[in-house]
């Protein structure tokens, strides 16, 4: 029997997860411009997906990773930002940098993986804060969903900073990028996007941010909050 009509719809009207393999697939969750043009135009919707698992993936710790969430970062800070198990405290001019206010950062400090865990679904599910960051060396493959479910409760952007050599590891993310440095920036490679698959790697260049030196900073460091207590730090 010859079939003469063809079907033309597009992938996405038939559910929101399909999308054609040579195009960026559309967002299905709010975006956050990531303030970097060369990038946003490579990712889905065109920025940070919220309320999903973001993986950044890292060379090592400091490497321009904060530099490049700055935009974001200033965005949601009228909410809070939540630092959680950060390689360093977090410095007061440091923040200035960033565009966070430091009445709006929470600093979480955990002695066990099981509590930054805990402490990471809490937050994600509150749905109160603007942003979650998140440095853990090991996360087994069931912890990372059920993070990636907590987070799809809300619209916090999310963030994993994990080592490099766990881009061979499975994740739930939609959104997984590689980052190692470069002279005036940083290299990034596109490990996974909902969208056709992209060997070259791109290049941002980063501009080191300096805060007002005529402006008013707060110079109060915020202290730690232990893990345990974060449900009472999230209602103030």
């Amino acid at each position: 029997m010859h079939c003469s009509g063809s079907i033309s719809a597009a992938p996405e009207s038939l559910h929101p997860s399909l999308w054609l393999a040579s195009q960026l697939a559309r967002a299905d969750t709010r975006c956050i411009d990531t303030g970097h043009l060369a990038l946003s135009t490579h990712l889905p919707g065109g920025g940070w997906p919220t309320g999903v698992l973001i993986d950044l993936l890292l060379q090592q710790s400091g490497i321009g990773e904060m530099r490049l969430l700055r935009p974001a970062l200033a965005d949601v800070a009228t909410r809070r930002v939540v630092l959680l198990q950060p390689p360093h405290p977090p410095q007061v001019l440091a923040l200035a940098t960033l565009g966070v206010p430091p009445s709006q950062l929470i600093w979480l400090r955990t002695g066990s993986t099981s509590d930054a865990l805990w402490a990471a679904e809490q937050v994600l599910r509150s749905g109160s804060c603007g942003a979650l960051l998140f440095w853990q060396n090991h996360v087994r493959g069931e912890h990372l969903r059920r993070l990636h479910l907590a987070a799809q409760a809300g619209e916090t952007l999310f963030f994993m900073m994990r080592p490099l050599a766990a881009r061979q590891d499975a994740s739930p993310a939609p959104l997984r990028l590689a980052l190692r440095p470069q002279p005036g920036g940083i290299e990034i490679s596109f490990v996974k996007r909902r969208g056709p698959q992209r060997d070259k790697t791109l290049f941002l260049p980063l501009t080191s941010y300096l805060p007002n030196r005529h402006a008013p900073v707060d110079r109060t460091t915020p202290a730690p909050v232990a893990a345990r207590s974060v449900r009472t730090e999230l209602v103030h």
